[in-house]
């Protein structure tokens, strides 16, 4: 029998306080809610601010044209570490084997990196020339992008396929991490630019202010850790099988790429996410460009774009926050696939009525709405859809391939942002031509749609869960037998284990009370 390495994972202190063996509230409170909401929190406000940190605090009396090119260049050339960084988390996820898991041990190593990266990222170092202040800004930028957010995105995402084995409580559990997503943009978006415009005007008050996430990310991604379960994993942890096998990147690229539901989940990815990317890059031209901002009546051509770009966003947010409350259990009825075929069809007819709006702002704005609504679904259930095709790629190959899967996942989420700024400045010459940024707005995701429903339709991975799941612990029985040991079902063994902890639990309690009777 293969013998672990002694590691930190074997202390009692580092157990998940997760004992049942399926999904329960605290677990999704906690892991997949709570836990990714503290998590994200920095990314979401960078996203929204960080460029703004630089231009208006950081380099605001020293803007010269080096500057300018750094800041152009350092989120573009920083890419390639970023994306080269989630490919290694993948594969180290792929390669750790400890008691705490594959993933979850990243979530802990996380909450420390994370951390000191948003406070190195604000550290106030006074007497700074340029040179010196943009080279501490590119170490503190990869720092957080290229290392903390690799560590903590690749493996939170991976967390969803390895949590359980159930399709539903997946599609739960996603549910529940996108609302954390969504959460970290309200937060990036809307609360924080308010209190950044009041109170931090100086680069010790933005210092302050990380300190203060920095806290609240350590706390809530430890949290996390705490209260997330590996239960696919441990099904082959503690079996008797004589040798687990390392299974090479080649391999594990062999297996995803032969098989077609990931090609169709991932091309469905990608073209949701770099159609998203591009859309959300041109609105603010949009608004500014096509909408016929008479209608507010406003005095500037600024405060009516303002003030259309206010309230397509309100409308965006919405039908999303609607949504939540009927994706999952609509899912558990017709099928995920159905489900984010059926939104993505309304999404296509929300940017059509957009397209043939003449630039009228009610029109433009229930076709925003339509759109937003039919992209719900995709955005909660994503997770959900790329869990069930690891388990037919473990199905059909005898190994998981969560790691690189994952990677490849974050990778596209990370890139799309600078890489389709480059294409639209391309094909709108930065914004100046307005048919272009039309087009960009509108008419690039729907296309993307259309495309995305076509994939959906050769979609059938879910009717044959059940049936990947018998081979896969038909697999497993034979692996355990062959290797001398006793076979017992990981369903089984789940539920005996939560029976025990309740025991175990019941009978402290009952020792407590007897010992305060004496």
């Amino acid at each position: 029998m293969q013998t672990q390495k002694k590691s930190i994972f074997e202390n009692a202190f580092f157990r998940t306080k997760v004992k049942s063996a399926s999904v329960k509230l605290p677990e999704i409170l906690f892991g997949y809610l709570i836990g990714p909401l503290g998590g994200l929190l920095a990314s979401g406000i960078f996203g929204a601010l960080l460029n703004n940190y630089w231009t208006n605090i950081l380099f605001k009396d020293s803007m010269t044209p080096a500057v300018s090119t750094f800041l152009t260049l350092l989120p573009l050339l920083s890419a390639i570490l970023i994306v080269a960084g989630n490919l290694i988390v993948g594969q180290l996820i792929e390669r750790t084997r400890t008691k705490a898991g594959k993933a979850r041990p990243y979530i802990l190593l996380a909450s420390v990196l994370l951390t000191a990266a948003c406070i190195i990222m604000f550290l106030p170092l006074p007497n700074m020339g340029n040179v010196a202040q943009m080279i501490v800004t590119a170490i503190a930028y990869n720092l957080y992008y290229s290392v903390a957010y690799p560590l903590y995105n690749t493996a939170n995402s991976t967390l969803i396929p390895i949590s359980t084995r159930s399709s539903s409580q997946r599609g739960l559990l996603a549910s529940a991490a996108n609302v954390a997503g969504l959460g970290v943009m309200g937060l990036g978006t809307m609360v924080f630019p308010t209190l950044a415009g009041m109170l931090l005007t100086t680069q010790g008050a933005w210092f302050v202010a990380f300190l203060v996430i920095g806290a609240i990310t350590f706390f809530a991604t430890v949290l996390q850790y705490f209260f997330t379960r590996e239960r696919v994993t441990e099904e082959t942890m503690d079996m008797p099988i004589e040798k687990v096998e390392t299974v090479s990147l080649k391999k594990q690229l062999t297996a995803v790429t032969s098989n077609k539901f990931w090609w169709i989940i991932i091309g469905f990815y990608f073209l949701f996410q770099f159609a998203g990317g591009i859309k959300n890059l041109s609105m603010v031209y949009y608004c500014q460009q096509i909408v016929d901002n008479a209608f507010w009546g406003a005095e500037t051509l600024e405060a009516g774009a303002g003030l259309t770009q206010s309230l397509l966003g309100i409308l965006g947010a919405i039908p999303m926050a609607l949504a939540m409350v009927v994706i999952w259990p609509l899912s558990e009825k017709i099928t995920k696939r159905w489900v984010v075929l059926g939104g993505m069809a309304i999404a296509v007819v929300g940017g059509i009525i957009m397209g043939i709006s003449g630039g009228n702002v009610i029109v433009i704005a229930i076709g925003v709405a339509l759109r937003c609504l039919g992209e719900a679904p995709a955005c909660y259930m994503i997770l959900a859809m790329i869990a069930d095709v690891l388990d037919n790629v473990e199905a059909k190959n005898g190994f998981r391939a969560d790691g690189l899967t994952m990677s490849i996942y974050s990778s596209l989420m990370v890139a799309a942002s600078p890489v389709m700024t480059g294409v639209f400045n391309l094909i709108t010459n930065a914004g100046q031509n307005s048919a272009m940024v039309e087009f960009s707005f509108v008419w690039i995701e729907v296309i993307a749609y259309v495309l995305c429903v076509a994939l959906l339709v050769f979609f059938f991975v879910e009717k044959g869960l059940k049936q990947d799941r018998e081979t896969i612990k038909a697999a497993q029985k034979a692996a355990v037998e062959a290797a001398g040991g006793v076979w017992e079902d990981p369903e089984e063994k789940l539920k005996r284990e939560e029976a025990e902890a309740e025991a175990a639990a019941e009978a402290a309690r009952q020792a407590e009370l007897a010992a305060k009777k004496k």
